[in-house]
């Protein structure tokens, strides 16, 4: 079963954020798309693309179109009233153990940023979205904003932006969201960074199989809308292609790969 198209009871297009629905259709796909005010043909496109889908059940008779798991996840309003799993929760850690006086933020809100274009058509960022938002956390928390190279006085994150980006997307895209009451977790450390997945890994991956660069998907409208924003390139590939060299080059460390029960983390050292 894929949870990313179930539909989600109690929900309707009022729920979704039409201005990115229209940025991603416009910009990302290159298409065109309803008037905003224009809800019967903005709720067919959204059932012919997934991001909403027919609810059927005993009490309703006759089906009503709902947002998918997905829809609400990319592009919902406030994705958590339905789904409280939905989200990352980023901690920031003094030393190398967990401690009360973190630094915390509760991430909430669709996953896709919203662009608009600037004068010379580019796009250009109006609001971040939970990815773009723990991206952020980290590249706060995590740089040396003292360090001179040469003659300049410049930012040094420790670690390579990439990498921290694609092991946030593939957090996000890969986890179980029918495991409830859970959030995507980034913690930082003195010493490291770890990004914990909630869910098993799908579809019988295993490490191995991820560092050879297997492909294996859970959450494949969610994945296939990311990469249409360009959050992701080739499926399968950022972990051997990305993280793994980019950590190598960035200071010799080794990225780890750790499943333990219903939760996977990526570990990447400050070297």
């Amino acid at each position: 079963m894929r949870a990313d198209v179930q539909p989600v009871a109690g929900a309707t297009l009022a729920n979704l954020d039409i201005a990115r629905l229209a940025d991603y259709f416009s910009r990302a796909r290159q298409q065109d798309c309803p008037d905003l005010a224009d809800s019967a043909a903005w709720t067919q496109l959204l059932l012919n693309t997934e991001l909403m889908v027919e609810l059927r059940d005993a009490i309703t008779p006759v089906p009503v179109p709902v947002p998918s798991v997905a829809g609400l996840l990319l592009f919902g309003d406030n994705p958590n009233r339905f789904l409280p799993q939905a989200g990352i929760m980023a901690t920031a850690y003094p030393g190398v153990e967990k401690d009360y006086s973190a630094t915390q933020d509760r991430i909430r809100g669709p996953l896709v940023s919203l662009f608009q274009r600037d004068a010379a058509g580019q796009p250009k960022l109006l609001l971040p979205g939970v990815i773009d938002r723990a991206v952020a956390f980290v590249r706060q928390h995590a740089a040396d904003p003292d360090k001179i190279v040469g003659a300049i006085r410049t930012e040094q994150p420790h670690y390579p932006p990439d990498a921290v980006r694609e092991a946030l997307v593939n957090a996000v895209a890969h986890r179980d969201y029918l495991l409830s009451g859970t959030d995507v977790e980034v913690a930082l450390y003195a010493d490291r960074l770890e990004i914990i997945s909630p869910g098993r890994l799908p579809n019988g991956m295993t490490v191995a199989r991820m560092r050879a660069g297997t492909r294996a998907t859970r959450n494949q409208l969610v994945l296939d809308v990311l990469r249409d924003y360009q959050y992701m390139e080739n499926r399968g590939l950022g972990i051997p292609r990305k993280i793994i060299p980019l950590m190598r080059a960035h200071n010799g460390t080794e990225p780890e790969l750790i499943v333990d029960g219903d939760r996977f983390t990526v570990r990447l050292w400050r070297g």
